[in-house]
């Protein structure tokens, strides 16, 4: 799976939310600054040829859908994560959340009960 940018993250967020769209549709759920359409058009291209987005043609028109779905695309990312910022250590994730105050007792708690019920 290759890397994605911020702005084809973004528009894979809204192509997961949405299932399937028209870039025209894309184009509607971009909150900030919005692409020229023909850009927006060149992005879900690139998703295509990195293996992100399939799509069913319709004449000249194309209606995109994910083929790499959510859940496989944030384990990747993860795993990434963890892997070049926490040297592979998930105690070093959950460590840095707490240090910067981004976790709370209640939340390490709720994590340690999934833990032991998955033991």
């Amino acid at each position: 799976m290759q890397k994605l940018t911020n702005k084809e993250e973004e528009i894979m967020h809204i192509l997961w939310r949405l299932e399937k769209a028209f870039v025209k549709d894309v184009l509607k759920e971009i909150t900030d600054e919005k692409p020229h359409y023909n850009t927006l058009s060149t992005i879900i291209r690139n998703l295509e040829e990195k293996g992100y987005v399939g799509y069913t043609a319709y004449g000249k028109t194309h209606q995109y859908f994910p083929v790499v779905t959510k859940e496989a695309y944030r384990k990747r990312f993860m795993n990434s994560a963890i892997e070049h910022y926490f040297n592979n250590s998930y105690k070093n994730m959950v460590s840095f959340f707490a240090k910067e105050e981004k976790i709370s007792v209640e939340e390490l708690k709720e994590i340690i009960n999934v833990i032991e019920k998955n033991q």
